[in-house]
This record gives C-alpha cells, sequence and structure tokens, in this order.
C-alpha cells in the first residue's frame, strides 16, 4: 500500500488478516475490509477459501 504524504510517497507493506502473506502493493485480486474501524486485508486465496464467511457480514441493502 502507498500512502502519500506532501511530495513524497511512502510505501508501507501490507498483511493478509488471515495468513498473514505480505505484499507491498495491494494486488486487484486482494480483499479489503473495514472492521471496528480499521481495514483489513485478504490475500486472494484466503478471500476465495472464506467467500462465504466474508458474505455473510453484508449488510441486506447489498442483497
Amino acid at each position: 500500500m502507498t500512502t502519500t504524504t506532501g511530495d513524497s510517497r511512502v510505501s508501507e507493506a501490507v498483511a493478509c488478516a488471515l495468513c498473514g502473506t505480505t505484499t507491498d502493493d495491494v494486488p486487484l485480486t486482494w480483499v479489503s475490509s473495514v472492521e471496528r474501524g480499521r481495514t483489513v486485508y485478504y490475500c486472494d486465496r484466503c478471500a476465495r477459501d472464506n467467500l462465504r464467511s466474508i458474505e455473510a457480514r453484508l449488510d441486506s441493502s447489498w442483497w
């Protein structure tokens, strides 16, 4: 994940909340979620393995 501070860019490693896989740039295949006020990320493998659990947390308005 890259954050911008003024004119400089700071790169931070992002880790999957389930398996701990890290990456410098979050791929489009990863899933992000805001949980208890903080953003967490799930790698593509963990997202696929836990898709039903992720969908179950969506508000009914999404359906």
